[in-house]
């Protein structure tokens, strides 16, 4: 398995004052489902919180927790062979690991749906993700844009990576 510091950047989109803010979160708060989620039920919220990191530029992972209840999304479900935090988050929603047969269809793992009551159908969400001329950080800057919080998202990024 890859390294699990491989995180490219991790970043909480959440509601203030009815306008989107975007914290970045550092690299090892990703590192595991557990430490992810649990980072991002710390930050303010006035309901929606978004965590959204990438991983090395093979794959990104969504969470949403709100309440006892955890929404995710892995972009490229075949991730989960090489990936303990991919694995993870299949496992939390019951779908399995592809086999390495399938490791040449790319497709999303986990619930396409995370999006669809910010104004993103799941239909855009696997198009998004199944674009395999974009990087993990493109196809979040593409959701971020169309969720209501692209600049916002892109100035995170950029922060991290200076």
């Amino acid at each position: 398995m890859p390294e699990g510091t491989a995180v490219d950047f991790a970043v909480v989109a959440f509601r203030e004052d009815g306008h989107w803010q975007v914290s970045s979160l550092p690299p090892r708060a990703a590192e595991d489902l557990h430490s992810f989620t649990h980072a991002l039920r710390q930050q303010p919220s006035e309901g929606v919180a978004i965590g959204l990191c990438v991983f090395d530029d093979d794959f990104f992972l969504a969470v949403r927790p709100r309440g006892d209840e955890i929404r995710l999304l892995v972009s490229d479900a075949t991730a989960a062979a090489d990936w303990s935090v991919a694995a993870q988050a299949l496992e939390m929603v019951d779908e399995p690991v592809p086999d390495a047969a399938d490791d040449e269809q790319v497709r999303p793992g986990g619930d396409l749906a995370i999006f669809a009551d910010l104004g993103m159908s799941a239909m855009e969400l696997s198009a998004v993700c199944g674009d395999l001329e974009l990087y993990p950080d493109e196809m979040l800057g593409q959701i971020a844009a169309r969720i209501g919080f692209g600049p916002q998202f892109e100035r995170a990024v950029e922060t991290d990576a200076e």
